[in-house]
């Protein structure tokens, strides 16, 4: 029989599958797998099930040489040395698709809630400050007429362009490759944060793509325009932006991954123009679930010499 290692508690169904064909290990901690553990518990086994916080690097793929699948329960990949555990002819795969629609979802409520104050209006009630309705009482931005620029348009980024003609709003874009894009306008980088109201992030964490949000991107953006992230925390200088808000450079920013997660620059918690929170953004109950299902169909697809569903490209 197999062996199997998943790193964090698994939806019982899911794990149903699994045990029906392999032996299970599985972590019970609440936080992520120490690298210590996860290099110890991973020897012997045949197939790897982890997440977005597990670094699966050298140390761990060397410590497994039975290892045949890594499956990471998340679109992005750069917690994994893909490279280096191809070389070693075991399969990596991910989760795309099925989260599409719930962070594009969550992306347009990140939008909404800090255009309109949401968080500084429910921070001002709950600290019993709020003294009844004003005129001028936490004025917000609409959204009709004003420009989303998109910074990464893969399947997350058009889920979330497809839903802006609802609340009035062009899109524009900027993308590495030439692509087709209908109902879009393609910027350069540089001009599309110059010209853009709301500026989201879209792409995968690669070298090219860590702190392309720095303090000379931020300096571009209008002073009134807000910045969406939903991507991955290092794409964004957390230290620039902290900066950036403070000098009132943008209007506000909503952040859901952070740099060094679960650790957030200490300067953004004094700011009100600032919403953090805690990487939720596929954080439904169907759609994390969905996640790990896809996550394990590949194991045992791999596990039965087939072809995995979603291999890492």
């Amino acid at each position: 029989m197999s062996a199997i290692l998943v790193t964090r508690k698994l939806p019982s169904s899911v794990l149903a599958k699994l045990s029906a064909v392999a032996d299970v290990d599985l972590y019970t901690g609440e936080a992520a797998i120490p690298a210590e553990e996860l290099r110890a518990r991973v020897a012997g086994k045949d197939a790897l099930v982890c997440l977005l916080t597990d670094a699966v690097d050298r140390g761990v793929i060397d410590a497994a040489p039975s290892l045949k699948a890594i499956a990471n329960v998340a679109v992005g990949y750069n917690n994994i040395d893909v490279a280096y555990a191809r070389s070693r002819g075991i399969v990596v795969t991910n989760t795309p698709d099925v989260l599409t629609e719930s962070v594009a979802d969550f992306t347009w409520a990140l939008i909404l809630a800090i255009t309109r104050r949401l968080s500084e209006g429910e921070r001002l009630v709950r600290r019993g400050e709020w003294k009844g309705w004003a005129l001028d009482l936490l004025l917000g931005t609409e959204l009709r007429g004003k420009q989303l620029g998109l910074i990464g348009v893969g399947r997350i980024g058009r889920a979330v362009a497809a839903r802006a003609g609802a609340f009035g709003m062009r899109v524009a874009y900027t993308s590495r490759r030439e692509i087709e894009f209908a109902g879009a306008e393609a910027l350069p980088l540089d001009r599309l944060l110059l010209t853009s109201d709301v500026v989201s992030l879209h792409v995968p964490l690669t070298p090219d793509t860590r702190h392309l949000i720095d303090k000379r991107a931020l300096t571009r953006m209008k002073r009134s325009a807000y910045l969406i992230n939903t991507a991955r925390g290092p794409v964004v200088d957390e230290a620039a932006l902290a900066w950036a808000l403070q000098h009132h450079l943008l209007a506000g920013a909503a952040l859901d991954v952070y740099e060094d997660e679960p650790v957030v620059h200490p300067d953004l918690f004094g700011l009100e123009n600032v919403l953090l929170v805690p990487h939720l953004a596929s954080g439904t109950t169907e759609t994390r679930t969905a996640m790990a299902d896809l996550a394990v169909e590949n194991v045992l697809a791999v596990l039965a010499g087939g072809a995995p569903l979603t291999p890492v490209p």
